[in-house]
């Protein structure tokens, strides 16, 4: 079959799906990934074709960097929106707001050439990012099955659930939907109208073990997740057995690229942390490392290390929060402290790390180096953090690999 994934347009989004379509590649299949053309190195750097549709968008990070405060702002925490927890009219003002100042200055762009490739190529399945719903109308406009991949717990489709729930209980007149009726709009040309399996997909692909998710009445579909980082080199210090434990600190790329800079004093955090006896290896970006200087004695500042040859090695690691960050801690069975904004899911995710007994979140407002000495301190000391971290390990590895899901996407699409 022919499967066409659809990514937001931010290399994190991509490297989500790489290793699904690996699976799908190796299987027999045909792959493409349309993405945004600043993201064609990112695709063909890990072996796969790119379809570059529509144009970048240069002015989204523009104004990201001139906004710092939106990753705190409410309409940005999706975090604390199940049924019971927001009424009609805040979704309804989230909507107004979350739809033309996100999702459409990321969709907008792309929807045309995006259908366009869709209805030329002709896939069977369309896989899609969750909130890069011109997937969504392409493979209706094609005819094609359609699927959501998630980068974090849904709480976008969480968010949708008790929308549509909060509605029945509400007049005509207040029953207003501006997510709906800019799917509408944009679709029109191409014969379609939004519905909730648009907005959701025929299912959903879930790497976040089950116990982590937030509820769903949605068809799910558990897969493990498989770290991807883009280049990746095991250097001959990481094959050593560490002498003393290992902490891992990182900030993921997004901040620095999309917001300008990091939500945390970087080396405040690594004064402090030096006071341990351990070794603390800075995974930072060149950007990053560049402004440290004088640093301790057991304080490495590496770049280009991939967290996926770093943290088997680690008894902890301080994190931003970030999708790839959390997830490949948790399949490396490594206690966490997400040092984190509000934005998207992060304080959901990091409240459902403290809950299993894995970890800590603590908002970055609230990260003073002492306190981050001190729980990261409690992470190392304390064997039950290590231990709640294993279980979450353990119920991954018992989740599909993505080539182990690759026959049951065979038979959903073949079925329909």
């Amino acid at each position: 079959m022919r499967v066409l994934f659809a990514g937001l347009p931010e290399k994190s989004h991509v490297f989500t799906m790489v290793p699904l379509a690996w699976a799908l590649t190796a299987a027999g299949h045909e792959v493409l990934m349309a993405n945004a053309p600043s993201l064609n190195e990112a695709v063909t750097g890990a072996g796969l074709v790119a379809a570059p549709v529509g144009s970048d968008h240069d002015d989204v990070h523009r104004d990201m960097s001139a906004a710092r405060d939106s990753q705190d702002a409410d309409v940005a925490n999706w975090s604390r929106l199940g049924y019971g927890d927001v009424d009609h009219a805040s979704m309804v003002e989230r909507y107004r707001i979350s739809v033309p100042y996100g999702f459409a200055r990321y969709n907008d762009p792309l929807l045309d050439d995006l259908v366009a490739l869709a209805r030329d190529w002709k896939p069977d399945l369309v896989v899609r990012d969750p909130i890069a719903y011109a997937g969504g109308i392409a493979a209706r406009a094609c005819g094609a099955a359609h699927a959501r991949l998630l980068w974090c717990a849904d709480v976008y489709g969480q968010a949708r659930g008790t929308f549509v729930e909060l509605a029945h209980d509400v007049s005509d007149e207040q029953r207003v939907d501006p997510l709906a009726d800019w799917i509408s709009e944009r679709g029109q040309p191409y014969g379609v109208r939004c519905d909730e399996e648009l907005l959701n997909g025929q299912f959903t692909l879930d790497t976040l073990p089950p116990s982590l998710r937030p509820p769903s009445d949605l068809h799910q579909l558990s897969m493990r997740y498989v770290p991807y980082n883009g280049t990746a080199v095991q250097w001959d210090w990481l094959r050593e057995e560490p002498k003393r434990p290992r902490v891992c600190v990182t900030l993921g790329r997004t901040n620095t690229e999309a917001y300008g800079g990091d939500y945390v004093d970087v080396a405040g955090l690594l004064r402090s942390l030096s006071r341990l006896d351990a070794d603390i290896v800075a995974a930072l970006t060149p950007e990053q490392a560049e402004q440290l200087d004088n640093l301790p004695a057991n304080v490495l500042a590496v770049s280009g290390v991939a967290l996926g040859t770093l943290l088997p090695s680690c008894s902890a690691v301080i994190h931003h929060g970030g999708w790839g960050s959390f997830s490949t801690a948790l399949v490396n069975a490594v206690p966490q402290l997400a040092v984190s904004t509000f934005v998207a899911d992060q304080e959901l995710r990091g409240r459902s790390l403290e809950d299993s007994g894995a970890g800590h979140f603590l908002h970055h407002t609230d990260a003073d180096p002492d306190r981050v000495l001190d729980l990261t301190r409690q992470l190392l000391e304390d064997g039950s953090y290590r231990a709640a971290a294993r279980r979450l390990r353990d119920e991954s590895a018992a989740m599909p690999t993505p080539h182990a899901l690759v026959p049951e996407l065979e038979r959903l699409v073949a079925d329909r």
